[in-house]
């Protein structure tokens, strides 16, 4: 009997068990032993081939994993188009440094970022225009949210059709909220504030693909504030920092640190008004 192959989208996986989409239906999938020899495995976005071994209990078993566009190792997900990253403007405050991890993360990845302001009903407008305007005059999308009450929600929904989209910030900054208006119902679990330190509860626990539109879907995603960018070097730093790449030709020295040396471009720049000197502080610490 010949089998039956199809292509289909990891949607999620929990220990050995993975949902596959497959043309509109799920299907609850081992993976063959031979990914394990190869020390890989299918995660959540991954396009795969799988057999399907009983269509009316919808049951499969995933045989390929499809060429990944890119693949993110914690949170293990695979073949996103973009993330947005939602930057709380209280409650809990902003974490300026984290999100330019983040950017230079997705930089690196080539993933789109784009930048979500959200609770601007928490905070006064010079200083939420400060953050807009900083990153929207260095080219990056810059949204402004009051999840809570479905304040710039729809222009979120612009960017993410024929997308891949994962959500990223810090527990608390409304992921979570955004994610449930989006999908006009409750999934993903909103997340408390502690009293304690005003930080988040983080509330999800694994890698989850919810669809939206015929060829969309969100990512809810576990610990992406945790980006880890040892895996660049740091002479590489300031290229991913994308208003510096500019004047870096202007460096004396090839192997310019940007920090010590005289004879900089990107500390000229800073010191002419050309880049943050609040963002150039944040490379420096990073």
């Amino acid at each position: 009997m010949q089998k039956e192959i199809f292509n289909g989208i990891v949607i999620s996986n929990l220990s050995d068990l993975y949902k596959v989409e497959v043309n509109n239906a799920i299907y609850d999938c081992n993976a063959r032993g031979k990914f394990k020899a190869e020390e890989t495995s299918p995660v959540a976005g991954d396009i795969v081939e799988i057999e399907i071994t009983d269509k009316e209990k919808k049951v499969g078993v995933i045989e390929k994993i499809l060429d990944r566009k890119n693949y993110i190792k914690r949170p293990k997900i695979a073949n996103l188009s973009q993330i947005i990253l939602v930057v709380s403007m209280k409650l809990p405050k902003p974490d300026l440094l984290l999100l330019d991890k983040q950017l230079v993360y997705a930089e690196h990845m080539n993933i789109k970022p784009i930048i979500c302001l959200n609770k601007i009903d928490l905070e006064d407008e010079n200083k939420i225009d400060y953050i807009y305007n900083l990153y929207r005059n260095i080219g990056y999308e810059v949204i402004k949210t009051d999840a809570k009450n479905n304040v710039g929600v729809d222009e979120i929904k612009k960017y993410l059709e024929n997308n891949i989209t994962a959500f990223s910030g810090n527990s608390g900054v409304g992921k979570s909220t955004l994610i449930n208006l989006l999908l006009g119902k409750t999934i993903a679990q909103e997340g408390d504030i502690s009293n304690k330190n005003k930080r988040g509860k983080n509330t999800t626990t694994q890698v989850v693909l919810y669809k939206i539109g015929q060829s969309s879907y969100i990512a809810d995603t576990p610990g992406f504030s945790t980006f880890d960018i040892k895996e660049i070097d740091k002479k590489d730093l300031a290229y991913y920092f994308i208003e510096f790449r500019k004047y870096i030709k202007e460096c004396e020295y090839i192997d310019c640190s940007h920090k010590k040396e005289e004879n900089c471009g990107i500390k000229k720049a800073v010191q002419e008004g050309k880049i943050s000197k609040d963002r150039y502080e944040r490379f420096c610490q990073l």
